[in-house]
Protein backbone atom coordinates (compact mmCIF):
# COMPACT_ATOMS: atom_id res chain seq x y z
CA UNK A 1 0.00 0.00 0.00
CA UNK A 2 1.98 3.00 -1.00
CA UNK A 3 0.45 5.44 1.23
CA UNK A 4 2.75 8.41 2.89
CA UNK A 5 1.00 8.38 6.11
CA UNK A 6 -1.11 5.34 7.58
CA UNK A 7 -4.47 5.79 8.29
CA UNK A 8 -7.08 3.40 9.25
CA UNK A 9 -8.14 1.42 6.25
CA UNK A 10 -11.45 -0.84 5.32
CA UNK A 11 -9.63 -4.26 5.67
CA UNK A 12 -11.88 -5.94 8.20
CA UNK A 13 -12.95 -9.09 6.44
CA UNK A 14 -9.99 -10.58 5.82
CA UNK A 15 -9.33 -12.18 9.36
CA UNK A 16 -11.69 -13.19 11.42
CA UNK A 17 -12.57 -10.06 13.90
CA UNK A 18 -14.37 -12.50 16.82
CA UNK A 19 -12.43 -12.50 20.37
CA UNK A 20 -11.55 -15.84 21.03
CA UNK A 21 -13.77 -16.19 24.11
CA UNK A 22 -16.66 -14.62 22.36
CA UNK A 23 -19.46 -17.28 21.32
CA UNK A 24 -20.79 -15.13 18.24
CA UNK A 25 -17.84 -15.55 15.44
CA UNK A 26 -17.78 -13.12 13.00
CA UNK A 27 -17.29 -14.31 8.89
CA UNK A 28 -14.04 -14.33 7.49
CA UNK A 29 -12.07 -15.11 3.97
CA UNK A 30 -10.78 -18.37 3.87
CA UNK A 31 -6.90 -17.76 4.56
CA UNK A 32 -6.34 -19.74 1.17
CA UNK A 33 -7.67 -17.25 -0.46
CA UNK A 34 -5.23 -14.70 0.74
CA UNK A 35 -1.80 -14.32 1.47
CA UNK A 36 -1.09 -14.52 -1.98
CA UNK A 37 1.19 -11.15 -2.58
CA UNK A 38 3.31 -9.40 -0.04
CA UNK A 39 0.47 -6.60 -0.71
CA UNK A 40 -1.62 -9.22 0.84
CA UNK A 41 0.49 -9.92 3.49
CA UNK A 42 0.89 -5.53 4.58
CA UNK A 43 -3.29 -5.30 4.29
CA UNK A 44 -3.27 -8.62 6.82
CA UNK A 45 -0.73 -6.16 8.93
CA UNK A 46 -2.90 -2.69 8.02
CA UNK A 47 -6.39 -4.85 9.44
CA UNK A 48 -4.06 -5.21 12.85
CA UNK A 49 -3.40 -1.45 12.83
CA UNK A 50 -7.30 -0.97 12.40
CA UNK A 51 -8.09 -2.72 15.80
CA UNK A 52 -6.23 0.36 17.40
CA UNK A 53 -8.60 3.70 16.45
CA UNK A 54 -10.13 2.53 13.27
CA UNK A 55 -13.51 4.03 14.05
CA UNK A 56 -14.99 6.18 16.97
CA UNK A 57 -14.87 4.13 20.58
CA UNK A 58 -12.01 1.87 19.68
CA UNK A 59 -9.29 1.26 22.06
CA UNK A 60 -6.78 4.58 20.99
CA UNK A 61 -9.98 6.36 19.95
CA UNK A 62 -11.27 7.71 23.35
CA UNK A 63 -12.21 3.45 24.80
CA UNK A 64 -9.77 3.83 26.74
CA UNK A 65 -10.48 7.21 28.43
CA UNK A 66 -13.85 6.24 29.16
CA UNK A 67 -13.03 2.77 30.46
CA UNK A 68 -10.04 3.28 32.54
CA UNK A 69 -9.11 6.91 32.87
CA UNK A 70 -11.99 8.06 34.33
CA UNK A 71 -11.11 6.07 37.45
CA UNK A 72 -8.57 8.49 38.31
CA UNK A 73 -7.73 11.37 40.02
CA UNK A 74 -7.31 13.55 37.11
CA UNK A 75 -10.77 12.66 35.07
CA UNK A 76 -14.20 12.48 35.54
CA UNK A 77 -17.35 11.76 33.37
CA UNK A 78 -18.19 15.19 31.62
CA UNK A 79 -21.92 16.64 32.37
CA UNK A 80 -22.69 14.63 28.79
CA UNK A 81 -21.48 12.01 30.01
CA UNK A 82 -24.83 9.71 29.53
CA UNK A 83 -23.44 5.99 29.62
CA UNK A 84 -24.17 4.60 33.22
CA UNK A 85 -21.36 2.42 32.73
CA UNK A 86 -19.07 5.27 32.25
CA UNK A 87 -20.23 7.33 34.94
CA UNK A 88 -19.94 4.17 37.49
CA UNK A 89 -16.56 4.29 36.58
CA UNK A 90 -15.71 7.65 37.38
CA UNK A 91 -17.36 7.18 40.78
CA UNK A 92 -15.67 4.09 40.92
CA UNK A 93 -18.59 1.99 41.61
CA UNK A 94 -17.82 0.15 38.41
CA UNK A 95 -18.50 -4.02 38.80
CA UNK A 96 -18.10 -6.93 36.13
CA UNK A 97 -21.59 -6.27 34.51
CA UNK A 98 -19.94 -2.67 33.51
CA UNK A 99 -20.07 -2.37 29.35
CA UNK A 100 -16.93 -0.84 29.07
CA UNK A 101 -14.87 -3.06 30.72
CA UNK A 102 -16.86 -5.93 28.23
CA UNK A 103 -15.49 -3.49 25.65
CA UNK A 104 -11.98 -3.22 26.19
CA UNK A 105 -11.86 -7.08 26.61
CA UNK A 106 -13.07 -7.59 23.56
CA UNK A 107 -11.69 -5.06 21.33
CA UNK A 108 -7.98 -6.04 23.03
CA UNK A 109 -8.51 -9.77 22.20
CA UNK A 110 -9.90 -8.90 18.45
CA UNK A 111 -6.76 -7.01 18.12
CA UNK A 112 -4.85 -9.79 19.27
CA UNK A 113 -6.54 -12.11 17.23
CA UNK A 114 -5.79 -10.33 14.32
CA UNK A 115 -2.25 -10.12 14.88
CA UNK A 116 -1.94 -13.78 15.51
CA UNK A 117 -4.09 -14.51 12.03
CA UNK A 118 -1.17 -12.09 10.45
CA UNK A 119 1.89 -13.76 12.11
CA UNK A 120 0.64 -17.06 11.68
CA UNK A 121 -0.39 -17.28 7.85
CA UNK A 122 2.64 -15.02 6.63
CA UNK A 123 5.03 -17.10 8.47
CA UNK A 124 3.58 -19.92 6.79
CA UNK A 125 3.66 -18.87 2.81
CA UNK A 126 6.95 -19.34 1.10
CA UNK A 127 6.00 -17.38 -1.42
CA UNK A 128 6.36 -13.75 0.27
CA UNK A 129 9.83 -12.06 -0.03
CA UNK A 130 11.79 -13.27 3.22
CA UNK A 131 12.65 -9.67 4.53
CA UNK A 132 9.13 -8.26 3.73
CA UNK A 133 7.51 -11.13 5.69
CA UNK A 134 9.45 -11.04 8.67
CA UNK A 135 9.08 -6.96 9.30
CA UNK A 136 5.34 -7.50 8.62
CA UNK A 137 5.13 -10.18 11.69
CA UNK A 138 7.67 -8.49 13.68
CA UNK A 139 5.39 -5.46 13.41
CA UNK A 140 2.41 -7.80 14.55
CA UNK A 141 3.90 -8.87 17.21
CA UNK A 142 4.32 -5.33 18.17
CA UNK A 143 0.81 -4.26 18.10
CA UNK A 144 0.28 -7.99 19.65
CA UNK A 145 2.39 -6.62 22.49
CA UNK A 146 0.39 -3.45 22.79
CA UNK A 147 -3.19 -5.11 23.39
CA UNK A 148 -1.21 -7.77 25.78
CA UNK A 149 0.43 -4.67 27.52
CA UNK A 150 -2.68 -3.19 28.56
CA UNK A 151 -4.67 -5.97 29.29
CA UNK A 152 -2.30 -7.81 31.87
CA UNK A 153 -2.07 -4.03 33.36
CA UNK A 154 -5.63 -4.16 33.19
CA UNK A 155 -6.55 -7.37 34.52
CA UNK A 156 -3.25 -9.47 35.59
CA UNK A 157 -3.77 -12.83 34.84
CA UNK A 158 -4.97 -13.29 31.08
CA UNK A 159 -5.68 -16.11 28.59
CA UNK A 160 -2.61 -15.86 26.53
CA UNK A 161 -3.49 -16.92 22.92
CA UNK A 162 -0.76 -16.91 20.44
CA UNK A 163 -2.42 -18.79 17.34
CA UNK A 164 -5.17 -17.99 15.13
CA UNK A 165 -8.56 -19.26 16.44
CA UNK A 166 -9.63 -21.69 13.65
CA UNK A 167 -12.20 -24.00 16.30
CA UNK A 168 -15.23 -23.27 17.91
CA UNK A 169 -14.17 -26.42 20.31
CA UNK A 170 -14.46 -25.99 23.97
CA UNK A 171 -10.90 -27.06 24.15
CA UNK A 172 -9.63 -24.24 21.88
CA UNK A 173 -12.08 -21.62 23.23
CA UNK A 174 -12.40 -22.00 26.70
CA UNK A 175 -8.96 -20.97 27.64
CA UNK A 176 -7.94 -20.39 31.21
CA UNK A 177 -5.84 -17.72 32.94
CA UNK A 178 -2.40 -17.54 32.49
CA UNK A 179 -0.19 -16.36 34.84
CA UNK A 180 1.10 -12.34 34.52
CA UNK A 181 4.59 -13.27 34.48
CA UNK A 182 4.27 -15.51 31.56
CA UNK A 183 1.92 -12.87 29.76
CA UNK A 184 5.25 -10.32 30.33
CA UNK A 185 7.00 -12.70 29.37
CA UNK A 186 5.54 -12.95 25.72
CA UNK A 187 5.13 -9.47 25.58
CA UNK A 188 9.08 -8.58 25.97
CA UNK A 189 9.61 -11.66 23.51
CA UNK A 190 7.63 -9.96 20.58
CA UNK A 191 9.14 -6.81 21.09
CA UNK A 192 12.81 -8.09 21.04
CA UNK A 193 11.72 -9.88 18.15
CA UNK A 194 10.15 -6.31 16.75
CA UNK A 195 13.55 -4.06 17.69
CA UNK A 196 15.14 -5.90 14.42
CA UNK A 197 12.44 -3.81 12.27
CA UNK A 198 13.81 -0.80 10.48
CA UNK A 199 15.00 2.01 12.00
CA UNK A 200 13.04 4.19 9.95
CA UNK A 201 9.47 3.51 7.84
CA UNK A 202 8.23 5.05 4.14
CA UNK A 203 5.30 5.21 5.75
CA UNK A 204 4.32 7.00 8.64
CA UNK A 205 2.84 5.62 11.75
CA UNK A 206 4.11 1.93 10.71
CA UNK A 207 6.28 0.45 13.65
CA UNK A 208 9.76 0.91 14.02
CA UNK A 209 12.80 -0.83 16.03
CA UNK A 210 12.71 2.74 18.14
CA UNK A 211 9.00 2.08 18.89
CA UNK A 212 9.89 -1.31 19.86
CA UNK A 213 12.87 -0.12 22.32
CA UNK A 214 10.86 2.37 23.77
CA UNK A 215 7.72 0.13 24.62
CA UNK A 216 10.72 -2.43 25.49
CA UNK A 217 11.91 0.09 28.18
CA UNK A 218 8.03 0.87 29.60
CA UNK A 219 7.24 -3.00 29.91
CA UNK A 220 10.55 -3.07 32.15
CA UNK A 221 9.72 -0.22 34.02
CA UNK A 222 6.31 -1.18 35.11
CA UNK A 223 8.02 -4.62 36.07
CA UNK A 224 10.45 -2.62 38.14
CA UNK A 225 13.32 -4.18 36.53
CA UNK A 226 15.12 -1.21 36.75
CA UNK A 227 18.59 -2.10 35.27
CA UNK A 228 16.98 -3.12 31.77
CA UNK A 229 14.80 -0.52 31.90
CA UNK A 230 17.22 2.13 32.32
CA UNK A 231 19.75 0.35 29.66
CA UNK A 232 16.83 0.19 26.94
CA UNK A 233 15.52 3.54 27.20
CA UNK A 234 19.39 5.06 27.23
CA UNK A 235 19.50 3.04 24.08
CA UNK A 236 16.80 5.21 22.44
CA UNK A 237 18.24 8.57 23.47
CA UNK A 238 22.01 7.70 22.69
CA UNK A 239 20.74 6.65 19.04
CA UNK A 240 20.23 10.51 18.36
CA UNK A 241 16.73 9.05 16.39
CA UNK A 242 14.11 10.79 18.22
CA UNK A 243 14.20 14.60 20.11
CA UNK A 244 12.09 16.84 22.17
CA UNK A 245 10.25 19.29 20.02
CA UNK A 246 11.68 22.97 20.89
CA UNK A 247 7.87 24.39 21.37
CA UNK A 248 5.50 21.97 23.18
CA UNK A 249 2.60 22.72 21.10
CA UNK A 250 4.29 21.01 18.20
CA UNK A 251 3.56 17.57 19.94
CA UNK A 252 -0.16 17.89 18.98
CA UNK A 253 0.22 20.28 15.94
CA UNK A 254 -1.34 18.62 12.49
CA UNK A 255 1.05 19.85 10.41
CA UNK A 256 4.31 18.78 12.78
CA UNK A 257 2.51 15.35 13.57
CA UNK A 258 4.99 11.97 13.06
CA UNK A 259 7.79 14.41 14.10
CA UNK A 260 10.91 13.72 15.74
CA UNK A 261 9.45 13.64 19.15
CA UNK A 262 6.52 10.99 18.38
CA UNK A 263 8.00 7.09 18.21
CA UNK A 264 4.35 5.30 17.70
CA UNK A 265 1.21 7.43 18.18
CA UNK A 266 -2.64 6.27 17.03
CA UNK A 267 -3.17 7.90 13.50
CA UNK A 268 -6.09 10.27 12.87
CA UNK A 269 -7.03 12.18 10.00
CA UNK A 270 -10.94 13.72 10.13
CA UNK A 271 -13.48 13.37 7.48
CA UNK A 272 -12.12 9.94 6.45
CA UNK A 273 -13.82 6.66 7.10
CA UNK A 274 -15.09 8.04 10.10
CA UNK A 275 -11.10 8.78 11.65
CA UNK A 276 -11.14 11.46 13.64
CA UNK A 277 -9.98 12.19 16.87
CA UNK A 278 -12.88 11.61 19.39
CA UNK A 279 -10.97 12.90 22.33
CA UNK A 280 -11.20 16.46 20.56
CA UNK A 281 -14.94 16.55 20.38
CA UNK A 282 -15.36 14.67 23.93
CA UNK A 283 -13.51 17.44 25.95
CA UNK A 284 -15.04 20.71 23.83
CA UNK A 285 -17.18 22.54 25.62
CA UNK A 286 -20.58 23.10 24.18
CA UNK A 287 -21.00 27.04 25.48
CA UNK A 288 -19.21 28.60 22.75
CA UNK A 289 -21.31 28.96 19.57
CA UNK A 290 -20.06 27.12 16.34
CA UNK A 291 -18.14 24.96 18.47
CA UNK A 292 -19.72 21.56 18.40
CA UNK A 293 -17.96 20.04 21.24
CA UNK A 294 -19.37 17.34 24.01
CA UNK A 295 -17.84 17.79 27.23
CA UNK A 296 -18.68 14.16 28.02
CA UNK A 297 -14.92 14.28 29.40
CA UNK A 298 -14.20 16.60 31.84
CA UNK A 299 -11.28 17.25 34.23
CA UNK A 300 -11.54 16.01 38.21
CA UNK A 301 -11.24 19.93 39.53
CA UNK A 302 -10.63 18.19 43.16
CA UNK A 303 -7.44 17.01 42.07
CA UNK A 304 -5.98 19.70 41.52
CA UNK A 305 -4.13 19.01 38.09
CA UNK A 306 -4.73 22.25 36.58
CA UNK A 307 -3.25 24.14 39.55
CA UNK A 308 -0.37 21.65 39.62
CA UNK A 309 1.05 23.26 36.98
CA UNK A 310 3.72 26.45 37.41
CA UNK A 311 2.06 29.58 35.44
CA UNK A 312 5.38 29.81 33.79
CA UNK A 313 4.83 26.32 32.34
CA UNK A 314 4.26 26.31 28.92
CA UNK A 315 2.74 23.16 29.00
CA UNK A 316 -0.47 24.33 30.94
CA UNK A 317 -2.46 26.47 28.01
CA UNK A 318 -1.48 23.89 25.74
CA UNK A 319 -3.23 20.86 27.84
CA UNK A 320 -5.74 23.29 28.72
CA UNK A 321 -7.44 25.69 27.56
CA UNK A 322 -9.95 28.37 29.85
CA UNK A 323 -10.61 30.86 26.61
CA UNK A 324 -12.36 30.31 22.59
CA UNK A 325 -12.90 32.11 19.89
CA UNK A 326 -16.27 31.74 18.33
CA UNK A 327 -15.95 30.94 14.68
CA UNK A 328 -19.85 32.51 14.36
CA UNK A 329 -19.52 35.34 15.90
CA UNK A 330 -15.81 36.25 16.76
CA UNK A 331 -15.64 36.87 20.45
CA UNK A 332 -14.26 35.00 23.33
CA UNK A 333 -16.03 33.00 25.34
CA UNK A 334 -14.07 32.17 29.42
CA UNK A 335 -14.74 28.40 30.48
CA UNK A 336 -13.30 26.37 33.34
CA UNK A 337 -10.56 24.66 31.96
CA UNK A 338 -11.17 21.98 29.08
CA UNK A 339 -8.71 19.26 27.87
CA UNK A 340 -6.91 20.59 24.65
CA UNK A 341 -4.66 19.05 23.06
CA UNK A 342 -6.56 17.56 20.90
CA UNK A 343 -8.87 20.21 19.72
CA UNK A 344 -8.42 20.89 16.02
CA UNK A 345 -9.07 24.49 15.24
CA UNK A 346 -9.75 23.37 11.61
CA UNK A 347 -12.76 21.78 12.75
CA UNK A 348 -14.75 23.17 15.45
CA UNK A 349 -18.34 22.56 14.12
CA UNK A 350 -17.37 18.96 14.07
CA UNK A 351 -14.13 18.54 16.34
CA UNK A 352 -14.44 14.56 16.27
CA UNK A 353 -13.12 14.88 13.17
CA UNK A 354 -9.85 16.56 14.24
CA UNK A 355 -6.84 15.36 12.63
CA UNK A 356 -4.51 15.23 15.66
CA UNK A 357 -2.46 12.01 16.60
CA UNK A 358 -2.67 10.58 20.18
CA UNK A 359 0.51 9.95 21.42
CA UNK A 360 1.36 6.35 22.48
CA UNK A 361 4.76 6.72 23.31
CA UNK A 362 6.94 9.76 22.93
CA UNK A 363 10.63 10.47 23.17
CA UNK A 364 9.74 12.93 26.31
CA UNK A 365 8.59 9.80 27.84
CA UNK A 366 11.77 8.03 26.85
CA UNK A 367 13.67 10.71 28.55
CA UNK A 368 11.45 10.22 32.26
CA UNK A 369 11.78 6.21 32.25
CA UNK A 370 15.12 6.72 32.07
CA UNK A 371 15.26 9.30 34.98
CA UNK A 372 12.69 7.03 37.42
CA UNK A 373 14.81 3.79 36.12
CA UNK A 374 18.25 5.68 37.32
CA UNK A 375 16.61 6.78 40.60
CA UNK A 376 15.53 3.35 41.48
CA UNK A 377 19.03 1.94 41.07
CA UNK A 378 21.52 4.73 42.57
CA UNK A 379 19.02 7.59 43.96
CA UNK A 380 19.41 10.62 42.15
CA UNK A 381 22.41 11.06 40.11
CA UNK A 382 23.88 13.17 37.71
CA UNK A 383 22.58 11.00 35.25
CA UNK A 384 19.03 10.67 36.61
CA UNK A 385 18.55 14.40 36.40
CA UNK A 386 19.45 14.90 32.68
CA UNK A 387 16.16 13.05 31.28
CA UNK A 388 13.45 14.99 33.72
CA UNK A 389 15.64 18.44 33.01
CA UNK A 390 15.45 18.49 29.29
CA UNK A 391 11.34 18.00 29.86
CA UNK A 392 11.17 20.46 32.53
CA UNK A 393 13.29 22.84 30.45
CA UNK A 394 11.24 22.28 27.42
CA UNK A 395 8.17 23.61 29.34
CA UNK A 396 9.85 26.51 30.59
CA UNK A 397 10.00 26.05 33.91
CA UNK A 398 13.16 25.67 36.86
CA UNK A 399 15.72 22.73 36.81
CA UNK A 400 15.20 20.08 39.16
CA UNK A 401 19.02 20.03 39.40
CA UNK A 402 18.77 23.51 40.43
CA UNK A 403 16.18 23.86 42.28
CA UNK A 404 16.78 20.52 44.53
CA UNK A 405 20.18 19.50 44.00
CA UNK A 406 20.28 17.21 47.09
CA UNK A 407 16.68 15.73 46.77
CA UNK A 408 16.46 12.40 48.24
CA UNK A 409 15.23 9.68 46.25
CA UNK A 410 11.91 8.88 47.53
CA UNK A 411 11.36 12.73 46.36
CA UNK A 412 12.96 12.31 43.38
CA UNK A 413 10.73 9.07 42.86
CA UNK A 414 7.38 11.00 43.14
CA UNK A 415 8.69 14.26 41.53
CA UNK A 416 9.41 12.11 38.01
CA UNK A 417 5.98 10.92 38.93
CA UNK A 418 4.43 14.49 39.04
CA UNK A 419 6.39 15.67 36.10
CA UNK A 420 4.56 12.40 33.92
CA UNK A 421 1.21 13.37 35.40
CA UNK A 422 1.80 16.97 33.43
CA UNK A 423 3.83 16.38 30.58
CA UNK A 424 1.35 13.14 29.24
CA UNK A 425 -1.84 14.56 30.14
CA UNK A 426 -4.76 12.83 28.51
CA UNK A 427 -2.40 10.74 26.90
CA UNK A 428 -3.82 7.41 28.34
CA UNK A 429 -1.57 7.37 30.94
CA UNK A 430 -2.89 8.10 34.39
CA UNK A 431 -4.48 5.18 35.49
CA UNK A 432 -0.99 2.66 34.39
CA UNK A 433 0.86 5.17 36.37
CA UNK A 434 -1.54 5.07 39.87
CA UNK A 435 -2.22 1.35 39.39
CA UNK A 436 1.30 0.26 39.12
CA UNK A 437 2.39 2.35 42.13
CA UNK A 438 0.33 -0.12 43.92
CA UNK A 439 -2.86 -0.10 45.94
CA UNK A 440 -1.71 2.11 48.92
CA UNK A 441 -0.43 4.70 46.31
CA UNK A 442 -3.82 4.37 44.06
CA UNK A 443 -6.07 4.79 47.04
CA UNK A 444 -4.28 7.91 48.66
CA UNK A 445 -4.17 9.82 45.71
CA UNK A 446 -7.87 8.89 44.66
CA UNK A 447 -8.90 9.75 47.99
CA UNK A 448 -7.32 13.27 48.61
CA UNK A 449 -8.75 13.83 45.53
CA UNK A 450 -12.47 13.01 47.06
CA UNK A 451 -13.08 10.14 45.00
CA UNK A 452 -13.47 8.29 48.63
CA UNK A 453 -15.04 5.02 46.67
CA UNK A 454 -11.40 3.85 46.06
CA UNK A 455 -10.92 0.86 47.24
CA UNK A 456 -7.18 -1.57 46.76
CA UNK A 457 -8.93 -3.73 44.35
CA UNK A 458 -9.27 -0.73 41.69
CA UNK A 459 -5.31 -1.16 40.79
CA UNK A 460 -7.22 -3.68 38.40
CA UNK A 461 -10.68 -3.67 36.59
CA UNK A 462 -12.59 -7.11 36.72
CA UNK A 463 -13.08 -9.51 34.16
CA UNK A 464 -16.58 -9.07 32.52
CA UNK A 465 -19.01 -11.18 33.78
CA UNK A 466 -20.33 -12.02 30.31
CA UNK A 467 -16.44 -13.57 29.75
CA UNK A 468 -16.30 -15.66 33.18
CA UNK A 469 -20.38 -16.75 32.13
CA UNK A 470 -19.63 -18.42 28.72
CA UNK A 471 -16.21 -19.38 30.02
CA UNK A 472 -15.79 -21.89 32.76
CA UNK A 473 -11.83 -22.16 32.74
CA UNK A 474 -11.68 -18.56 33.10
CA UNK A 475 -11.47 -16.53 36.81
CA UNK A 476 -12.39 -13.08 38.13
CA UNK A 477 -9.41 -11.04 39.29
CA UNK A 478 -8.70 -12.01 43.26
CA UNK A 479 -9.67 -8.89 44.54
CA UNK A 480 -12.88 -8.62 42.60
CA UNK A 481 -14.06 -12.37 43.37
Amino acid sequence: MKKSILYSLSLLFIISACNPLDENPKAFIATDNFYKTDEDADAAVIAVHNAINSSTHTLYNRLIQISTEMATDDYEAGPRARNAHVRALSNLTHDASNDRMLEIWRQSYDGINRANVAIDNIANNPNLDFQKAKDLINEAKFLRAVFYFNIVRWFGDVPLVLHEVKSLSPETINISNTPETEVYAQIENDLIDAESLPVTQPIKGRITSGAAKSLLAKVYLTQKKWQKAAEKSKEVIDSKMYDLFENYADVFNVATKNGKEHIYSAQFKGFTNWNGNMLASTAAPTSVPGIAGDQADALHKEGGLFEAFAENDTRKYITFAVEFVSPTDGKTYKVAPHFNKYFDPATPASPGQSSKNTPIIRFAEVLLINSEALNELNGPSAEAFAGIDRVRQRAGIDLLSVTSPSISKDDFRETVFEERRKELVYEYQRWFDLARRGSDYFVAKLKAAGKNNAQPKHIHFPIPQRELDLNPNLKQVPDWR
